[in-house]
């Protein structure tokens, strides 16, 4: 099902917040930089944020002394419920990684990448020669995830919005609090819903939501309704609102190089799509998903131990692990500053690293690139006059980028 278009101030907060958030978040690059030259692990208050390239994969791989800090987030869009992204590594992490790859078959991400070209295709061909970015991407990043989970549209209200606003931090002040549960709330009984329609119903389509309840009737550990529920919702909301961000950022920087841009559109009109991700990859190094992902210290630690920036972190501290400044470093990733799509792939940390990487990075390696593809076989591909065709963002939203083609 396809979704009309939604207004920013729908999924990201506008007015002075937003702004002031713009302009601190435009501001990290440049201190990054200065942080992984000079002082490469800094204190800030109670804060240590890693900058370096190698810092970054040892803090991401001691997963047993820097734990992820997530349980209270998911606490409130599952109620309660646990969902194993929140956990450090215990049985109940292991038992519920284990039953969602298990419903994960290797021919998914091929089966994904089709659904995903061919709905950026019928948006793009329906948009009349000008489109916006974030828009598209919502869509087809809802849309697509929603099949193939097995997630129908709800009868009141919609999915990606509903996803947008449970994606973000979790409000301080009561109304917005209020509100926020009362979406997570909507979203569990749509849920509890869909799977008593489907145990109802019976066969269904081969998604994954069919796959949990096979093993749930087999006696299979790790498939209640109450977990398949939370996995479902947790994966739902912890995607498609990505998708948006990420392509809106990548065409940003591929716009701003125009060689790049002229590559990655002959890739996109030979059908190269073994060329084309690496360009969108690359693209997306200079604009991540975020600057970087908190991690909390369990225990007291040492970080680059025996270097001159060795760093002794207490339990207790927060540890901003910056993998946007680590993809920047010179040590590890030669001549940062120059778009290079022949890049390897251990230079790039896009979808994090280690005990809590991306779980559905082989489904966005082969689909995340196919959202622009349609785009880009365009001629004349270009951004819309005066303030459209500019990127804007409220935090690290990508909320509007309208380009327009031949």
């Amino acid at each position: 099902m396809m979704h009309s278009a939604v207004t920013t101030t729908e999924v990201a907060p506008a007015g002075l917040k937003g702004w002031l958030a713009g302009q601190v978040l435009s501001a990290l690059p440049f201190m990054a930089a200065m942080f992984r030259r000079f002082r490469p692990i800094p204190r800030l208050g109670p804060v240590y944020a890693v900058t370096r390239h190698d810092d970054v994969l040892e803090v991401f791989r001691n997963h047993a002394e820097f734990g992820v800090p997530y349980k209270q987030t998911l606490d409130v869009l599952t109620n309660g419920e646990p969902f194993f992204l929140g956990m450090n590594d215990t049985p109940e992490y292991r038992q519920g990684l284990h039953a969602m790859r298990a419903v994960v078959r290797a021919s998914d991400p091929a089966m994904l990448a089709r659904n995903t070209e061919e709905q950026a295709t019928a948006l793009v061909a329906a948009a009349g020669g000008r489109i916006d970015v974030v828009q598209l991407a919502r869509r087809v990043g809802c849309d697509t995830m929603a099949a193939y989970l097995g997630i129908p549209a709800p009868a009141i209200g919609r999915l990606d919005v509903w996803c947008a606003r449970l994606f973000g931090p979790t409000p301080t002040d009561t109304a917005g609090r209020a509100a926020l549960d009362a979406v997570a709330a909507a979203f569990r009984q749509h849920l509890d819903d869909a799977i008593a329609a489907r145990k109802a119903a019976g066969a269904g389509p081969d998604d994954v939501l069919r796959r949990c309840l096979a093993a749930q009737a087999e006696g299979k550990p790790g498939y209640s309704d109450v977990e398949i529920r939370t996995n479902l919702l947790c994966l739902m909301v912890g995607g498609p609102p990505q998708v948006p961000m990420v392509m809106a950022n990548a065409l940003e920087q591929l716009l701003r190089r125009p060689d790049a841009l002229a590559a990655a559109a002959a890739a996109a009109r030979a059908d190269d799509d073994a060329l084309l991700w690496p360009m969108v990859r690359e693209a997306m190094r200079f604009d991540p998903l975020g600057p970087a992902v908190p991690r909390i210290a369990l225990a007291p630690s040492v970080l680059a131990r025996g270097t001159a920036r060795e760093r002794s972190i207490p339990a207790g501290a927060t540890v901003v692990v910056c993998f946007a400044s680590a993809m920047m470093d010179e040590r590890r990733v030669p001549h940062p500053a120059r778009f290079d799509h022949t890049r390897s792939e251990e230079q790039y940390i896009h979808f994090g690293h280690g005990l809590h990487h991306c779980f559905g990075r082989r489904l966005s390696e082969a689909s995340l690139h196919l959202v622009l593809k349609p785009l880009l076989r365009r001629p004349g591909l270009r951004r819309a006059p005066g303030a459209a065709g500019r990127l804007r963002k409220s935090g690290i939203v990508a909320t509007r980028l309208v380009v327009e083609f031949g």
